[in-house]
């Protein structure tokens, strides 16, 4: 799986269908030396396993604090970020239909 693979755009974590940020494989690293999808917000990383990302909810693993700064850095995100998209604003109320 590549940074710019379109399949990324559509992949979403199985727990709270948020986004996921790809870090590339690292050897040595914590989890295995493939590349991850990662849920920041939840701090769970999910294996990419020959280029197929493995997306079920038993798959995603907790991350350490340090684990967590190594896989925003790997991924390209500055530690102390949040990588995760700021929520939507609420929708406005829907309007009232007058009464006779």
């Amino acid at each position: 799986m590549r940074p710019d693979d379109p399949l990324l755009t559509i992949l979403v974590c199985p727990l709270d269908k948020g986004p996921l940020l790809l870090a590339p494989g690292e050897p040595g690293a914590p989890g295995g030396s493939g590349p991850v999808l990662y849920n920041a917000r939840l701090r769970r990383r999910y294996p990419v396993v020959d280029g197929v990302p493995r997306l079920l909810p038993s798959s995603g693993v907790p991350v350490t604090d340090e684990e967590h700064e190594l896989i925003l850095r790997r991924a390209g995100t500055p530690p102390g970020t949040d990588p995760s998209p700021p929520p939507a604003p609420p929708a406005p109320p829907a309007p009232r239909s007058p009464r006779s």
